[in-house]
């Protein structure tokens, strides 16, 4: 197999080392935003083990204090890169303490909003007003900076919150210009970013898709196949896409209809993976085995269980099917397996949280590498969410699938409460429909993150038409967020809810009853199941 170029060697980038902060992943999206190319590794990541040479290093933050006894810390050997380096809250405090200065746990806390003063001229704060409120959740803080730093910012209560040493073109501040609740963060990163690491922001969904396609090619050559499975979502629609444009037909899609899928989705799917984006898709019919198998379960572990193991039953019998034929035809034989990874899962997989924590391998389609023995190719694995949709618009997937909301593995097999069988999957499927379809309707589509139908096991009494009625109910969910660890729910208008509410009774045959979710996470989740 030929060579191939890793991504941060086709673009300036920068290193974002993890010391374990909760904003850490927000950092490499700010600097994503600005158009430059950057990867997140461990703090404890020794350099020469780094595979690029970055125009930057960015220190997070951390929970952890400098001078504890089994506080994290750079690889000294950092330094001997010479290349800038911006160390942000415990950054900060590292490159002090690692340096030749004191850190000390402070009787004055900072958390939340405060205010610095800059002092002096800084390329760090070119452009900025004397005065920033930004965001500080620090305990810890510099009492004596390294010899040869000055300070360029302080607080009431901090008088180091910058501070730099220009020749060496280190710099550390002790706020966190990631989250939005600073003012003109973005301005200091691409000052340290693009003014002083010098950066060219080339980093950009058009650029990315014709790198990808020929690093996909060197990959995987010129005879050899691959196999993916898509669901209709962006992430796996999007991989295929730029599967199927870098290598044709010796890509195949295995969409597996597990019978609890949305109204008319895989009809829709198909439509779209084989009509308008040419992918070769095979259908595996499933809906009665999946079924079959979750009747008389009603434990939401045991559901998701039965769905994922039954879903890899399938997946691997399809394969096979598509192997046979390849192998017949003398084609060459399948040896890759497309997963639609993204760049959060990555970080999941390689920050620092801490010396006894686990650090888990992700991948989408658990159970399935072990078993197949193929190499799994991951063209999103190095993109954010939000770029994988930027990138779906450039290669012509339809807006209605680039926007598309999660749609869970298990399907509406969770949104159905106790038992799944066909006619509650109907009842949901129906209802769920008709909640999407008014939302967009109502313009509100793109202002919630998900929002779904849930049948509840319980039935309520009701009347319709002069007659008693004793049916079941729809609970609405919809909610908003930036990461969905957290999220709060959708204050949805009045008169859409009414709307809603009146077309699901009048329109689904066995309910009489909607409620609308309005619990955040935490601590509710997001899917009732």
């Amino acid at each position: 197999m030929p060579e191939t170029v890793p991504v941060s060697q086709l673009y300036d980038t920068i290193l974002i080392l993890d010391f374990g902060s909760q904003y850490t992943h927000l950092i490499a999206r700010r600097i994503r935003e600005l158009g430059v190319y950057c990867e997140l590794l461990a703090c404890t990541t020794k350099i020469a083990d780094v595979p690029f040479k970055p125009k930057g290093v960015i220190l997070s933050g951390s929970p952890y204090s400098v001078y504890e006894k089994d506080s994290p810390h750079v690889d000294p050997a950092v330094w001997d890169l010479k290349v800038p380096v911006l160390g942000i809250c415990y950054g900060l405090q590292e490159i002090a303490f690692t340096r030749g200065g004191r850190v000390h746990s402070s009787d004055k806390k900072e958390f939340g909003k405060a205010t610095i003063t800059i002092s002096g001229s800084s390329r760090l704060f070119e452009g900025l007003p004397a005065e920033l409120t930004v965001w500080m959740s620090h305990g810890d803080q510099v009492e004596k900076v390294p010899d040869g730093f000055k300070t360029i910012s302080a607080t009431a209560t901090c008088p180091f919150t910058a501070v730099e040493k220009p020749d060496e073109n280190i710099y550390g501040i002790q706020f966190h210009p990631e989250v939005t609740h600073t003012q003109h963060g973005s301005t200091v990163l691409k000052n340290f970013v693009a003014g002083i690491c010098g950066a060219a922001a080339t980093w950009t969904m058009a650029t990315f898709v014709d790198k990808e396609i020929e690093r996909i090619r060197s990959i995987v050559g010129p005879t050899a196949q691959v196999i993916g499975a898509v669901s209709g979502g962006v992430d796996s629609t999007v991989a295929a896409r730029i599967m199927s444009l870098a290598i044709g037909d010796r890509f195949h899609a295995i969409l597996v209809d597990n019978g609890v899928m949305r109204l008319n989705e895989c009809e829709t799917v198909k439509e779209t993976l084989q009509k308008h984006l040419g992918i070769n898709l095979a259908v595996a019919d499933a809906g009665e085995l999946f079924l079959g198998k979750l009747k008389g379960v009603t434990d939401p572990e045991k559901k998701r269980k039965i769905i994922g193991n039954t879903f890899i039953e399938v997946f691997e019998a399809e394969a096979a099917k598509i192997e046979a034929a390849v192998e017949q035809a003398g084609k060459g034989k399948i040896e890759f397996l497309l997963q639609g990874t993204l760049y959060p899962d990555v970080i999941e997989s390689i920050s620092f949280k801490g010396p006894s924590a686990t650090i888990k391998t992700h991948h989408n389609v658990g159970g399935l590498l072990d078993d197949m023995k193929l190499k799994v190719i991951e063209p999103l694995r190095e993109l954010f969410k939000d770029e994988v949709r930027a990138l779906g618009s450039i290669l012509k997937i339809d807006d209605d699938l680039v926007w598309r909301h999660p749609f869970p593995g298990p399907g509406i097999a969770i949104r159905v409460l106790g038992e799944v069988t066909p006619s509650q999957v109907a009842i949901a499927r129906h209802a769920d429909f008709i909640f999407i379809e008014e939302i967009k309707k109502a313009g509100l589509y793109r202002k919630i993150s998900q929002a779904y139908a849930a049948l509840l096991p319980v039935k309520s009494v009701g009347v319709m038409g002069d007659a008693r009625t004793y049916e079941q109910v729809i609970a609405l969910r919809a909610v908003e967020t930036k990461d969905f660890m957290t999220a709060d729910w959708f204050e949805m208008p009045y008169d859409i809810l009414k709307r809603i509410s009146t077309r699901i009774i009048n329109e689904v045959k066995g309910v009489n009853r909607v409620v609308y979710d309005v619990s955040s996470k935490p601590p509710a989740t997001i899917e009732w199941e």
